[in-house]
């Protein structure tokens, strides 16, 4: 894709990560050290029955966005499809009713569009969720520990925050990142308030803005939580944060040196799950603020992240 050369860790004004910015001392995890997944752990069948309570309508709209080879993404993440009809050139049929089906090949970066990011996609100093060191699990042929393919079906509450309206906006503009203080007060002015085992995800208006008209744009840069947010919502046990940006955390970082900070927090130190690209603009046009959240990813072995379709139910 053309905008790859325009985008890079140069768009988050830095080079990557190094390794002393975070070196900190692990802290196992508080589901144990043997844990694998993290706040998925929250599931449990009273909050799930306490989130069928949110079907007021019978109304599901999906959370993902639709992808394909043109779709933006984090270089060098991108996708290739193909459709094909194995043994069947020249109209050769292979059934005696002369029946013929068509197959699809696909190589693609599981970080694309929108996605799970596991706890073992982001950690510091080498070191990652629970106390698990890359040498030891991260494997070229796939996580030998962290993968999504662990991560139990994610049902409970969601709770959408409109952070656009909050602030006056259509969308946020690039670089604007909010608060923990910001993200208490929108959630007051809607009247929820975000409770532990949620899913919370922000409307910031940047991809239903951005993504079409101007997918450089949309790719290079984005509005996003502050570092003291993702602490903050940490602090509130949720299961997941996510939002309808490529990256939740917001680009330019909001402090130089420390792009991405946030998953750092969230994934790293307190094993909480982030969704990127949620197509949070459904929600917020029908005037929804909490609802059913309910994600069954695809489990493949080992993988540090997932394409996914999450559906809220209201």
């Amino acid at each position: 894709m053309s905008f790859f050369r325009t985008i890079g860790l140069a768009a988050v004004g830095m080079s990557f990560m190094t390794a002393s910015a975070f070196a900190a001392d692990c802290v196992p995890s508080k589901w144990g050290p043997d844990d694998e997944i993290g706040s998925a752990n929250l599931v449990t069948p009273e909050r799930t029955l306490a989130a069928t309570k949110l079907i007021k309508k019978g109304i599901s709209k999906p959370l993902g966005i639709i992808i394909d080879s043109n779709t933006p993404a984090f270089p060098p993440r991108g996708l290739s499809l193909q459709v094909v009809q194995p043994n069947q050139q020249g109209g050769t049929r292979l059934f005696a009713y002369k029946g013929s089906y068509n197959d699809d090949l696909m190589q693609l970066w599981l970080g694309i569009g929108s996605q799970l990011d596991g706890l073992g996609h982001l950690g510091a100093d080498g070191m990652y969720y629970n106390c698990n060191d890359e040498t030891e699990f991260a494997a070229i042929t796939g996580l030998t520990k962290l993968g999504t393919h662990n991560v139990p079906p994610m049902v409970g509450r969601g709770v959408v925050l409109d952070m656009a309206k909050f602030f006056g906006e259509e969308f946020l503009p690039a670089g604007k990142f909010f608060t923990a203080a910001d993200v208490q007060a929108a959630a007051k002015n809607q009247g929820v308030a975000i409770q532990e085992g949620d899913v919370v995800l922000f409307h910031t208006g940047w991809t239903d803005a951005k993504l079409a008209s101007d997918p450089a744009a949309w790719a290079s840069a984005e509005p996003g939580i502050s570092e003291d947010a993702a602490e903050w919502l940490a602090a509130q046990n949720v299961m997941a944060v996510g939002a309808d940006t490529w990256g939740l955390d917001v680009v330019p970082p909001e402090k130089a040196g420390r792009p991405f900070y946030g998953h750092v927090v969230l994934l790293k130190e307190h094993g909480i799950y982030i969704l990127e690209t949620m197509n949070t603009g459904l929600l917020v046009a029908d005037g929804v603020t909490e609802f059913m959240f309910v994600l069954g990813q695809p489990r493949v072995r080992g993988t540090v992240q997932m394409i996914i379709n999450p559906v809220a139910l209201y």
